[in-house]
Order: C-alpha cells, then structure tokens, then sequence
C-alpha cells in the first residue's frame, strides 16, 4: 500500500461503461497523481481532478472486482438499450417521412 495513503487504488472512467484501474501514489484536496498499471508502457505519473475518480478501494484486486461486477451490471442493460436505440431509429425515421410528405404535398 502506498505511504500515507488509506485507498491507494482507484477507478477512473475509461467511457462509458468501463473503468481503468489506476494507482494513486500522490493525492492533495483536488487532485490525485498516479499511474494506470495495466496499461502496456506505464509512462510519467499523471494527475487528475479528484472529481474523475470513480470510487477508491485498498487493494488492486478489490479495484478489479469492483469493476468486473460493475461490468456486469451494465451488461444487464444491453437488450433495453438496443430497443431503445430501435425504438429511436424508427421514431427518426418517422419524422423524415412526415417532413418529407409535408413539403411534397406544399410543393404539389
């Protein structure tokens, strides 16, 4: 565990639906500076707002078991999203054809 720090290991959003493990080696009252260490080449230390963490824990496996569980809580909600995004298409498409018809029918 990292010196003076109770949560060394954090969670910062990757996007949507996926967040990057990432190791705080430095933190003050508005800012964490650390390092992603599942990342191919680990380069300088960087730094963040807190507000881009997404929850702290006290270990690099309790950061990875949270993150898989919350990967599959979001995956939970891939059908609802899909019909939503379906739903969405038709209702645009819906709206070109009334847009469509309305100015054919002033032209005509």
């Amino acid at each position: 565990m990292s010196k003076g720090i109770e949560r060394p290991w954090a969670l910062m959003r990757h996007h949507a639906g996926w967040a990057d493990v990432f190791h705080v080696e430095t933190e003050t009252g508005d800012s964490v500076t650390g390092f992603y260490p599942d990342r191919e080449t680990v380069g300088p230390p960087v730094t963040y707002s807190v507000r881009a963490v997404l929850a702290r824990f006290p270990t690099m496996e309790a950061a990875r078991s949270a993150r898989e569980g919350a990967v599959l809580e979001w995956r939970k909600h891939d059908a609802a999203v899909r019909d939503a995004e379906a739903a969405l298409r038709d209702a645009e498409k819906a709206r070109e054809d009334a847009w469509l018809s309305c100015l054919r029918d002033a032209a005509g």
